[in-house]
């Protein structure tokens, strides 16, 4: 058993969605197991900006859909995209 790193982006659904608020919807809802290691804000275009959010998960969980389903529910959120992928040693 083992650990993977991913990234992830999550799009919001336009540049009136509040960062700071989807990045705490985010940390309660993922699943226990999963390690935020750290979120960041990524300037896309005209003022949107789309979170940058490295996990920690256990590849026994079933890799990164659990995260990516809980993300997926938020409300605010368009988009859920792995951006990379690494398995821990």
């Amino acid at each position: 058993m083992g650990e993977v790193l991913a990234v992830l982006r999550i799009m919001p659904e336009d540049v009136e969605v509040d960062l700071e608020e989807l990045k705490r919807s985010i940390s309660e809802k993922i699943p226990e197991e999963v390690e935020i290691h750290k979120i960041e804000e990524e300037p896309i275009a005209f003022g949107l900006k789309a979170l940058r959010i490295t996990v920690i998960v256990s590849d026994t969980v079933g890799g990164t859909d659990p995260v990516e389903e809980a993300i997926r529910e938020i409300d605010g959120v368009r988009s859920v995209e792995v951006v990379d992928l690494h398995r821990l040693l």
